[in-house]
């Protein structure tokens, strides 16, 4: 096997601003304890900061999974379309300026810094969670660099996450699934009825929901808000989808117009609906798409430049083909591993997995996933109370039929599989945003 030459992700940088941040109660360490639910923390910080919701067009988005992909390949088409856009996601992989950033580069860290500072006393009065805090700033960030358009992304839920105190040009809802059943509710219906919060009276909600309950949810509250409801698999027609391994090629009907061989920079099947939804909401909202449909073209196709998405699909290697993939849920591990039966296709190798979880995940679906894909697993230490530890996340893999090979720290695991990959193998590294982090950011094949 060829000598792999390493770059290393460089943790986030501490400084005194992310060091007050990160003393936040933060949902990602602590879980339901730090949930703060209620928007009167977030209308406090708003009013200490002059309004700055208020000063930029929006774009609100909700669900499951995919709202990160739809944010960012909506984000990317508004960039090349000629706007200055901020996008706003969360949980950040890198650097905690990651989830504000403005035409896919992340905000300043000395912007940070003084922001922090100049509103430290507004925080220590107001006592926001982690999430709240750092919602805040993007707002500022973006009112202060005087965007064109803010795409906004759910942190948990909707109706009382504290990304809704916009009033957005429009409303996205994603597909949604059983998830944090503990704060959200048990069911379909009880889930959207949650994500159907960010609806606002008269503003446009598009939704790619496919569940009965959840569609039923979400069009009724339409309706009670009177709001304009697209349902995008209803008024969207696919008709052509090739897939490879950096993306798909889609032959695309709307109400508007026919778009052909639309390259969308994101793999997996699963991609066709977010990227449809995305498309579909820069009609409605992008008045440059009725004269010239180019920046369109360009924007899906360039979607990771155009607005820093990290962690999607991320193809660091290709012989042995190496995958990094944040699916942190069932449904989530469904579709990456779908998208990686092309990278399979023809190899007579293994599939490898890093994997870490959290324990409010499905793991036993996941489990039951991985057994069914025949991977061989290394369970991964996270360091988060909310995170299972590896040897338990180890026993219940097993419990499901899963070979497990190893428990420990990410970096004896990515040593285990080195050495013990060939070229026809591939290694997934996924279950967490976490364990995405520590993944390579660069690999170099050298010849022995």
């Amino acid at each position: 096997m060829p000598v792999v030459v390493l770059s290393f992700s460089l943790p986030t940088i501490v400084s005194a601003a992310t060091d007050f941040l990160f003393d936040l109660p933060r949902f990602t360490d602590q879980g339901a304890v730090a949930y703060r639910p209620g928007l009167e923390r977030m209308w406090a910080l708003m009013e200490a900061m002059g309004q700055p919701h208020e000063q930029f067009e929006s774009v609100h988005v909700a669900g499951t999974n995919g709202k990160g992909s739809t944010a960012s390949l909506l984000a990317a088409i508004a960039t090349a379309c000629g706007k200055r856009v901020g996008l706003h996601t969360s949980p950040h992989l890198f650097s905690l300026t990651e989830r504000m950033r403005i035409d896919g580069a992340p905000a300043p860290e000395a912007w940070l810094e003084r922001a922090v500072e100049r509103y430290r006393e507004t925080f220590e009065v107001v006592r926001p969670s982690f999430f709240e805090a750092t919602t805040a700033l993007s707002f500022l960030y973006f009112a202060e660099q005087k965007v064109d358009l803010a795409v906004i992304e759910v942190g948990l839920g909707g109706r009382l996450d504290a990304t809704n105190v916009i009033r957005p040009a429009a409303a996205l809802i994603t597909n949604i699934g059983l998830e944090h059943t503990d704060l959200l509710g048990t069911t379909h219906a009880d889930i959207a009825r949650e994500k159907a919060g960010i609806i606002k009276p008269g503003v446009p909600v598009l939704t790619t929901a496919g569940h009965p309950d959840a569609i039923a949810v979400i069009r009724a509250t339409a309706e009670h808000q009177r709001a304009p409801y697209h349902h995008i698999q209803e008024e969207v027609e696919i008709t052509s989808v090739d897939t490879n391994l950096h993306g798909l090629i889609l032959d695309v009907q709307t109400p508007e117009r026919r778009y052909k061989d639309l390259h969308v920079g994101l793999p997996g099947r699963h991609q066709q609906w977010n990227a449809a939804l995305a498309l579909r909401a820069a009609e409605l909202i992008l008045t440059e798409l009725r004269h010239d449909s180019g920046c369109l073209y360009e924007g899906l196709q360039h979607v990771r430049r155009l607005s820093g998405l990290r962690g999607r699909f991320d193809i660091l290697r290709e012989h042995p083909a190496i995958v990094a993939d944040v699916a942190h849920n069932a449904e989530g591990l469904t579709v990456t591993l779908e998208a990686l039966e092309p990278v399979l296709e023809g190899r007579s190798g293994r599939l490898f997995v890093l994997l870490g979880a959290m324990q409010d995940k499905d793991v036993g679906r996941m489990a039951d996933l991985l057994a069914s894909a025949r991977a061989t697993v290394f369970c991964v230490t996270i360091d988060s109370d909310r995170a299972y530890r590896a040897g338990a996340l180890c026993d219940l893999l097993r419990k499901h039929g899963v070979n497990v090979i190893g428990a420990g720290l990410f970096g004896e695991g990515w040593e285990q599989f080195q050495h013990e990959m060939t070229r026809d193998d591939v290694l997934l590294v996924t279950g967490s945003h976490q364990v995405v982090a520590q993944a390579p950011v660069h690999i170099d094949d050298h010849p022995e």
